[in-house]
Formats: structure tokens, sequence, C-alpha cells
């Protein structure tokens, strides 16, 4: 598979009843590899911490994988092909069990891409990059949460908005405008880690939990 977990995140053989997908984010165009330093991939990590408390109970396995390359390098869409055969591999070695996706920015973009695999169940963008013309029909049936900063100058609210506006054609999608939000969730960082802890608490809870 091309995506890898890292360190202690490996995946488990041993049966949990749900996965978390966290995603890091990169370049709209790097056929440069990434690291373990990248800025992108190192402010997932208290992200995918506070959603591992939220779900700690529950049986369910956390995952960080790191996109091979920086950048999604056009119609390549080079992250789409890594998560999609990362996500088949998760799913031979963990069983039927659901997957729920949280990406920032390119990261977002991919898992919105790859929400049609039949495991995936709720998918999640955090300041996601989401230009006009992504695909929403392979969100049919799953729970969606948009979630974007009003003062992104990297990626466009009004881009994310719009998405959310079409992809409400075929599923449900809930949106939360961060006041004062920047690209990189550095201001008001607890809400951020907040909204993905609820939102993966919410993906495998009973309802209304």
């Amino acid at each position: 598979m091309s995506a890898r977990p890292q360190a202690a995140e490996h995946l488990q053989d041993a049966g949990p009843r749900g996965l978390v997908v966290v995603l890091h984010g990169g370049q709209s165009v790097s056929t440069a590899p990434t690291t373990v330093v990248q800025l992108s991939v190192v402010r997932m990590i208290p992200v995918a911490r506070a959603v591992r408390r939220a779900v700690a109970a529950g049986a369910i396995v956390v995952c960080r994988p790191r996109f091979r390359l920086r950048g999604w390098n056009g119609t390549q869409a080079s992250p789409v092909g890594d998560l999609t055969g990362w996500l088949d591999e998760a799913a031979r070695r963990l069983g039927d069990v659901p997957i729920a996706l949280i990406g920032h920015s390119m990261g977002a973009r991919a898992a919105f891409r790859a929400a049609g695999h039949p495991q995936v169940r709720a998918v999640a963008g955090l300041a996601p990059w989401l230009p006009p013309g992504e695909p929403v029909e392979q969100l049919a049936g799953r729970q969606v949460l948009l979630a974007h900063g009003d003062c992104d100058g990297v990626t466009s609210p009004a881009q994310t908005w719009a998405f959310a506006d079409r992809a409400r054609a075929v599923t449900q999608v809930t949106t939360v405008a961060v006041r004062g939000g920047d690209h990189a969730m550095l201001r008001g960082a607890p809400r951020w880690h907040r909204l993905a802890a609820d939102f993966a608490r919410g993906a495998f809870g009973p309802p209304g939990g």
C-alpha cells in the first residue's frame, strides 16, 4: 500500500469495531516525499490524539497515515490513490468495520474523493481544499462535516460552503464556521480538536451520542 501508518499507529489485527483515519494536508503541486517533520503532518498529531481520547473506550483504532508525496499534482490526484489503497489494506486486515475519515486541507480533498469506499460511513473536512467541480455523488449515505475558519487565507471558505450545498443533494451535511479560524488550525486549536473528536465519537456512537 502506498500510504503507510506511522510509528505506534500501525493497524491492529485484533478486531476493533471501527477505524478513524486522520489525514494531513500538503501542496497543490509537489513530487517531494512527505516526512515526519513536515508541518502539515505534525499539525495532525494533536487532532489524532483528541480523537483517540474521544473513542478510547469503544475499541476504535485511530491511524494517521502519511501520503507518499507532498502534492496533489493535478489529474494524478496523488493522495487519492494512496488513500484508496490504504483503505483496501485496512479492510483486509480489520475486516468489515466502519471507517471514518478526517482530513485537513489536501487531506480533506482526498478523503472526500475516497469516501465512496464501501466501508466509509463518515467523512470530515477541516479547513478543506475543495475547488469547484469536486464530485459529491460518492458521499451518498455518509455522515459529512465541513468546518472552515473565516480567516483562512489559503483555502476558500466560500468554496467549502458551495461544496456543502451541492453535497446536500445526496446526503445530510453539517457545516461549522469557525470564527477567527486560520488555515493551520492554530487559532483556537482546542475548538478544532473538539470538532474532530466529537465527529469521531458521533460516527461510531449510538444515535444522539
